[in-house]
C-alpha cells in the first residue's frame, strides 16, 4: 500500500531534476552509468547516533515512480520539459541496482545509507523522492530510538497524528515503530503496516457528561473494565477513586495527562495499591521528550504516550541527508570518481562499501571502503574480499557488512516492503543498538558514538 491517494509518485519531485534530465538527452550523457550516494555530513547537535528509517516507503514509491497521462499532459502544458523528454518519461521505470543500510540500523556522519547505480538518466530523477522519505522517517527514528533508550522496559506509544501533516502522521508512526515504539494512535498506520494500535479517550468523552462517574461508566460498559481511564479531568485523587468504583481492581489502567507527572505517579500508585488495585497500570502523556522519559525513570510509571516530540524529530526535524553522485562512466566507458568541492559542501568521490566493526560483542568503528570501482564491488558483495586486502593492516574484532541488496535490475525485494518490512526493521534496530558501545545512548550532548575510519583498497 501507498501513503498517499496518488496513481503515482513521479511528480513528488523537483523541476530540476526534469530539466537536467532534458540536457543530459540533447547532449549524449543520459545513458552514462552513475553512481549517487545517499548520506549526511553531520548528526544534529549532541545527537551520538541517527536511524535510518523510510527505506521500504522508499521501494514502495518507487514501484509507483511511473509518468502517466495526467502528469505528462501537465508536464506539456507547463512547458517544463521539451517533447524528447516527455517521450522519455513516457517510458521510464529505474531498471537500476539499489543497496543501502539495511533499516533500523543506526548510522554516523558519512555513512553511505544508500547507492543508487544506474543510468544518470534513471537515478537522477530519484533525489527528491529518496531524500523526502528518508530526511524525514530518519528523523522521527532517530528521535524516538532515544526514547525507547530512556524509557528502557516500559512501552512507549506514538500519538503525535494530529501535530502534523496527515500522511506525514502515517509515516512517523511507522518510524517509530522502527525504533522500538510499542504501539501508535493511527489506524490508518495500523491497516497499512500492521502496527499495534492504541487509545480509548480524551478528556472532551468525560466533559460530554454530566459528571465523572457516568463518563467512565460509559467508557467500562463499552469496552470493558480492561480499559484506560483518563483521571485528571478534575481533580485526580477522586478520579482515581471514582476509576476504581466503576471498573473495580480489574481496571487497565489509568492516564495522566497534565500535572506534575513524576510526583502524580507516585500518589497514584499508592493509592490504586492501598485499594488492592496492585495490577492497574499507569500511563502518562503531556508533551513527553527523551528528557523527560528519563526524568521520569524512577517514577512507577508503566507507559509513556509521546505526540509532538516524536513526530517532529524532537527538535531535530531532518536529518540533512543528501543525494550525490560520486562516479560516472566516462566517455570511454571507464568509472571514474567525481566529488564536490564547495566549501563546507565537500563529498567523498567513489563508490564506497560498509561495515562495522565490533570487538567483544561491541561495536569500535565504522568503515568504509573505497578506491577502484570494481573492486569495491567485489568488496560489497563479499566482505572476504576485504579482509584478504587488509591482512597486514586490519584492526581486531569481527567486520559486519552493513550494505544489503533493496533492487536489483529494477526489481525490488519485497523484504523489506510492506509489515513485515517494518517487523524486519525494528528487530534491525534492537540489534544495532544494543551493539553500540556503553554510553552511546545517553542524552548528554557528546561526539559521535563510533568513529568512522576510510580504508582505501590497494591496487589490484
Amino acid at each position: 500500500m501507498r501513503m498517499t491517494t496518488l496513481s503515482s509518485s513521479a511528480l513528488l519531485t523537483d523541476r530540476y531534476e526534469l530539466t537536467m534530465l532534458q540536457a543530459a538527452l540533447r547532449d549524449g550523457t543520459a545513458d552514462r552509468r552513475c553512481v549517487f550516494e545517499v548520506f549526511t555530513r553531520r548528526l544534529p547537535h549532541g545527537r551520538r547516533y541517527g536511524v535510518v528509517a523510510g527505506t521500504g516507503r522508499v521501494l514502495e514509491e518507487l514501484a509507483q515512480f511511473r509518468f502517466g497521462a495526467a502528469e505528462l499532459e501537465w508536464l506539456a502544458s507547463e512547458r517544463v520539459v521539451d517533447d524528447a523528454t516527455l517521450e522519455y518519461l513516457a517510458g521510464y521505470r529505474f531498471g537500476g541496482t539499489v543497496v543501502g543500510y539495511a533499516e533500523g540500523e543506526v548510522f554516523f556522519p558519512h555513512s553511505p545509507l544508500l547507492v543508487v547505480e544506474g543510468t544518470f538518466a534513471e537515478a537522477v530523477l530519484l533525489e527528491t523522492l529518496v531524500l523526502s522519505v528518508l530526511n524525514y522517517d530518519s528523523a522521527v527514528a532517530s528521535a524516538a530510538s532515544r526514547m525507547t533508550s530512556a524509557a528502557l522496559d516500559r512501552p512507549c506509544l506514538e500519538m503525535g497524528s494530529r501535530r502534523a501533516h496527515e500522511w506525514a502522521g502515517v509515516a512517523a508512526a511507522r518510524a517509530a515503530v522502527v525504533a522500538g515504539f510499542a504501539g501508535t494512535s493511527n489506524l490508518e498506520a495500523g491497516r497499512r503496516y500492521g502496527l499495534t494500535t492504541i487509545g480509548t479517550a480524551a478528556h472532551a468523552f468525560t466533559l460530554l457528561h454530566d459528571d465523572e462517574r457516568s463518563a467512565f461508566a460509559s467508557q467500562v460498559d463499552a469496552l470493558g473494565p480492561g480499559t484506560t481511564l483518563l483521571v485528571d479531568t478534575y481533580d485526580v485523587k477522586a478520579g482515581v477513586a471514582r476509576a476504581l468504583e466503576v471498573a473495580g481492581s480489574g481496571l487497565g489502567a489509568v492516564r495522566l495527562d497534565s500535572g506534575d507527572l513524576g510526583v502524580l505517579a507516585h500518589e497514584v500508585r499508592a493509592q490504586l495499591d492501598a485499594a488492592g488495585a496492585h495490577e492497574v497500570r499507569i500511563t502518562v502523556t503531556s508533551d513527553l521528550d527523551e528528557h523527560a522519559i528519563a526524568a521520569l525513570a524512577v517514577a512507577p510509571v508503566d507507559s509513556y504516550g509521546v505526540g509532538t516530540s516524536v513526530v517532529t524529530g524532537s527538535g531535530a526535524p531532518t536529518c540533512g541527508m543528501v543525494y550525490k553522485l560520486v562516479a560516472r562512466e566516462d566517455a570511454t566507458g571507464v568509472m571514474q570518481p567525481v566529488a564536490k568541492a564547495s566549501t563546507a559542501k565537500t563529498s567523498v568521490g567513489g563508490r564506497k562499501s560498509a561495515a562495522r566493526r565490533s570487538v567483544d560483542g561491541r561495536d569500535v568503528e565504522e568503515v568504509l571502503v573505497a578506491g577502484d570501482d570494481d573492486r569495491v564491488r567485489a568488496v560489497s558483495a563479499s566482505w572476504d574480499v576485504a579482509r584478504e586486502a587488509f591482512a597486514a593492516t586490519d584492526g581486531p574484532g569481527e567486520l559486519r557488512p552493513l550494505h544489503v541488496p533493496l533492487v536489483v535490475d529494477g526489481h525490488v525485494d519485497d523484504r523489506w516492503t510492506g509489515a513485515d518490512g517494518v517487523r524486519t526493521a525494528a528487530e534491525r534496530h534492537r540489534l544495532s543498538r544494543a551493539a553500540l558501545p556503553r554510553g552511546a545512548r545517553r542524552l548528554s550532548a557528546d561526539e559521535a558514538a563510533l568513529p568512522t575510519v576510510t580504508l582505501a583498497l590497494p591496487p589490484a
